[in-house]
């Protein structure tokens, strides 16, 4: 059957899948940079923020939970443009589910955003 035709990078072992695996997510990495402006926009956050988190008279758990938050937010955003890519990837035409897919993506990057807000002001505030 069809559906039992796996890619064939799966049969790669050892030091050559993880050097595909790393060529993969920096194109991965870059693609995001390149089409989607919000992943362009966090990471610029994120760019800011991260000194920022290192140099704050904290704790190194506060640091490491600001800075946790930070990354989170990049990967619940390259997790929703890719589900956006795949969704635009089936079909162009507007359909309630590739909208709730959408919207779901979107308020998980919401969710992650929030939790950046929380981190930071528990850790800078109590």
């Amino acid at each position: 059957m069809d559906g039992d035709i796996e890619s064939p990078h799966k049969g790669k072992t050892g030091l050559r899948r993880v050097w595909n695996a790393l060529l993969y997510s920096i194109d991965g990495m870059a693609a995001a940079f390149r089409h989607e402006d919000a992943f362009r926009q966090e990471a610029l956050l994120a760019l800011v923020l991260i000194p920022i988190a290192l140099f704050l008279q904290v704790s190194a758990v506060g640091k490491a939970l600001m800075i946790a938050s930070l990354l989170l937010v990049l990967v619940v955003e390259l997790l929703n443009s890719a589900v956006e890519a795949a969704v635009d990837r089936i079909s162009l035409e507007n359909h309630s589910l590739a909208k709730r897919a959408k919207d779901i993506g979107s308020a998980a990057v919401l969710v992650s955003l929030i939790n950046v807000a929380t981190v930071w002001g528990v850790v800078l505030f109590g």
